[in-house]
């Protein structure tokens, strides 16, 4: 007759409930209590895992055993540097908290996979050693999942956006799911792309595309909105109306639109410095409903928002060439703000069945 296995509490809780820990940051904290209450003279233990993600390259949480309290620092490494992360964001904060040695195990096959790391209040000795090790081989398989979490995440927020990625990961893959939204909304695009793709070499047409998605992209996000589409070089932004605040939304949109158009000059000044020509734009913001959800084929799926709202914002923009400015305003919008806007009177628009009041946002 084979004997029951031994484990400790530890072990058995890793084997039988770690994988359903909500986070990481939630399984460091009670994987350090468990520890704990084994006998393990721990003062603070650390979790480092590898993000895919075009901005953050790590993400590390720190754990204090007297407290419980768990914080997380994130490791940012641009370009080819993100490739090969540094793992010593916890191991510095780990030395710097007690007199021990700091002890680390990667708790899976490849050296450079999840990384736990621990501090005590004197060096571990070889039976302490031997249990944390222990821990950590058995921790291999839960952070084999979190870190499978994390990936997926990482993966659906850096190309859908934070709110729709966590929309995605919520509900079922049919496309018959989604929920009407009020929203302001933001459409952009570049003036004369097409010349500009003509006239140069796919490279420099994609620094381009790049430089001027970093500056749009960036005063939504900055703002509390949301990229949902690249589409060509034209940009469709969300700011949610939340708490039935249109005002807050639409203020939001608002001081993005001018964020972008001061980045924008800024750019300018740059390439025009490098013999570049200047990358002019149009943005359009409007406040209305729209169906935020999936649509697509049977078996390929895209989450978007659609309706007639979408449709105004984007022909509301093809009026900025024609009037002369940067960023026009729609009187639903325009109704809603405080912000000094310029009127320009009643525009029919191509597709909308009745004109559309403009307004514009003053240059500066």
């Amino acid at each position: 007759m084979i004997a029951p296995m031994q484990l400790s509490s530890t072990l058995a809780w890793l084997v039988d409930a770690a994988a359903e820990t909500a986070g990481a940051d939630r399984l460091l904290a009670d994987l350090g209590a468990h520890l704990v209450a084994d006998g393990l003279p721990l003062v603070a233990g650390s979790l480092t895992l590898d993000v895919p993600h075009p901005l953050i390259a790590q993400r590390t949480w720190l754990w204090r055993a007297e407290s419980g309290e768990v914080v997380e620092a994130l490791g940012f490494a641009p370009g080819a540097a993100a490739l090969k992360p540094s793992n010593d964001a916890g191991r510095r904060w780990l030395s710097g908290l007690a007199a021990g040695i700091v002890h680390e195990d990667a708790t899976g096959p490849r050296q450079d996979g999840p990384l736990l790391g621990w501090i005590g209040p004197r060096p571990f000795t070889p039976r302490e050693i031997d249990d944390l090790q222990q821990a950590a081989r058995f921790a291999a398989a839960p952070l084999a999942v979190l870190a499978a979490r994390a990936t997926l995440a990482a993966a659906l927020e850096a190309y859908l956006g934070r709110r729709s990625a966590e929309r995605v990961l919520a509900a079922p893959l049919r496309r018959d799911l989604g929920e009407t939204i009020q929203a302001a909304l933001l459409y952009a695009d570049l003036r004369d792309f097409t010349a500009l793709s003509e006239s140069n070499p796919p490279a420099v047409v994609i620094s381009a595309l790049d430089a001027w998605f970093d500056r749009i992209a960036g005063a939504v996000h900055a703002f509390g909105g949301e990229v949902l589409k690249f589409i060509g070089d034209g940009v469709l932004a969300i700011f949610p109306v939340v708490d039935d605040s249109p005002r807050r939304a639409c203020a939001a949109a608002l001081r993005a639109a001018a964020a972008a158009r001061a980045g924008m000059m800024h750019l300018d000044d740059e390439r025009r410095a490098r013999g570049l020509p200047s990358l002019s734009f149009g943005a359009a913001l409007h406040l209305g409903e729209m169906l935020w959800g999936n649509i697509g084929a049977a078996n390929r799926l895209d989450f978007t928002a659609i309706g007639s709202a979408v449709n105004l914002v984007s022909r509301l923009e093809g009026l900025c060439k024609p009037l002369g400015k940067t960023v026009l305003v729609s009187g639903a919008l325009a109704a809603e703000t405080d912000t000094p806007l310029l009127p320009l009177g009643m525009h029919p628009l191509r597709g909308i069945a009745a004109p559309c009041a403009v307004f514009a946002l003053p240059e500066t």
